[in-house]
């Protein structure tokens, strides 16, 4: 049986009363706006009265509008073109001011294009080298002075960079830990001194937090264990040489954490000692320049299974490499080098099926043969390699620019009309066996300007 509904229609009488529903709100809502992009202004113009802006870059920041000048105010649009109060702004869910980018002007042009990884992380992008005119440009550029806690009126605050300025004469200021609604954080390169504040720990909505490049310390890392939303850690070049539980408290309590940067920090403690469980959720560890106490490379860095970058370089690690680091099958960049590793890479190293990056050079005793799956040949100098080098090793290395592998005792002897696939600036190939003819090859390298084959076996006239 068919159930009939009814519905009974809203007398017409009440249409002009519904209709005046929307237009109060919009007024409510528009004085809203009005109100929060005046208590927006101010705070942005309080802070702009304690810094020093050589290169006028808040100029248009002004009583009555503060123009958008590296800032970035709605977090739908995220490019709102004024902080005009205007009703665009309001249905940004009234989020005025929900990104401050006040970072160094020339960070793109000089930083934007670096390494991420290794002792040229923060080198300038290949091919480019500024000027003096350039670097004192740059230089000139960078804000100076103090950071007003008038930041804390930006209630809606989500993103905050500071980075690449000159705040060289103060700490981070304790006030940032109050800063509830941060999701980002990057203070990088801003010459901040002193103790990290701890009660950093307090902001639990944070996803990405970068310190690196200042002359900050900490005596532990137990604040950090409060970021439970954190995907995103550098403290590069902090000094943590007494944080001895920062295994504890940053690999492996926070659960989020995606990528760890621990860069040039003295890391001193003996990592072995400690019992952990392992990682289900860290892509990248860059350990990067560290004193890690001599001894062997531990075990639990095999343990972080989803691992895509290791970074070990610079330590005093000494023995062999050991076999957990071999099962890391979505490895894609391992730099080992500038230890005191010895010994063989066995076979198994071939299991690194997604490594593209192999740096072992400058291990003086580390024995084996080259796998066959690298992208860079890179990172074999000074080492005991030995073995055949096929030309089968170079097929897939088309992005080739640089192959540093001197001091080893591999062999390496195509056919004569064989034709590399790359063009290289640096060759170095000294101690290699290529002789006794001088190697035809090299005549298609037509881009070079620096070539070793020194003691490399060859008899021969070299060809004009």
């Amino acid at each position: 049986m068919a159930i009939a509904t009814m519905t009974t229609p809203l007398p017409i009488s009440l249409f002009p009363f519904l209709l005046l529903i929307p237009a109060f709100c919009f007024t409510i809502c528009h004085a809203n706006s009005d109100m929060l992009c005046i208590q927006s202004e101010r705070a942005l113009l309080k802070f702009k009265n304690h810094i020093i802006d050589p290169s006028n870059r808040l100029s248009s920041w002004v009583e009555g509008g503060v123009a958008v000048n590296g800032l970035v105010l709605s977090a739908i649009t995220q490019q709102a073109t004024s902080t005009n109060c205007t009703w665009l702004l309001f249905q940004s869910l009234m989020t005025l001011h929900r990104m401050l980018i006040i970072m160094g002007e020339a960070r793109k042009k000089f930083l934007g294009g670096r390494r991420k990884w290794g002792a040229g992380a923060h080198a300038c992008p290949p091919g480019f080298a500024p000027t003096d005119y350039e670097w004192e440009a740059y230089y000139n550029s960078l804000l100076v002075g103090k950071i007003n806690p008038s930041l804390l009126e930006l209630k809606h605050l989500s993103s905050l960079d500071l980075s690449n300025n000159n705040f060289s004469s103060i700490q981070i200021p304790k006030f940032f830990g109050f800063l509830e609604s941060l999701t980002y954080l990057n203070l990088s390169r801003a010459r901040f001194q002193g103790e990290i504040p701890h009660n950093l720990g307090n902001l639990s909505k944070l996803q990405f937090l970068d310190l690196g490049g200042n002359d900050l310390k900490s005596e532990s890392l137990q604040w950090v264990s409060g970021l439970s939303s954190l995907q995103y850690l550098d403290l590069s070049s902090a000094n943590l040489s007494k944080a001895n539980d920062w295994p504890v408290q940053v690999t492996f309590i926070l659960s989020s954490l995606l990528e760890l940067h621990l860069k040039s920090c003295g890391l001193e403690d003996d990592p072995t000692s400690i019992s952990v469980n392992s990682s289900k959720s860290l892509l990248a560890l860059d350990l990067f320049w560290n004193r890690l106490t001599s001894g062997p490379i531990p075990d639990y860095f095999g343990n972080i299974s989803f691992l895509e970058v290791l970074d070990l370089s610079i330590n005093n690690l000494n023995s062999s490499i050991p076999n957990s680091l071999y099962s890391l099958n979505r490895l894609q960049f391992l730099s080992l080098s500038d230890n005191h590793l010895q010994g063989k890479f066995y076979s198994a190293i071939g299991n690194l099926s997604s490594v593209t990056h192999l740096d072992l050079s400058s291990n003086l005793m580390l024995e084996g043969r080259l796998p066959t799956s690298l992208e860079y040949l890179y990172g074999f100098l000074y080492n005991l390699l030995d073995g055949a080098v096929l030309e089968t090793h170079f097929s897939n290395l088309t992005r080739l620019t640089t192959p540093n592998a001197s001091h080893n005792r591999l062999t390496f002897e195509p056919n004569s009309s064989w034709i590399p696939p790359f063009q290289c600036r640096i060759i170095e190939l000294g101690h290699w066996h290529l002789g006794p003819v001088f190697p035809p090859w090299l005549k298609f390298q037509k881009k070079l300007h620096h070539l070793d084959i020194s003691y490399a076996g060859i008899s021969d006239v070299i060809p004009l």
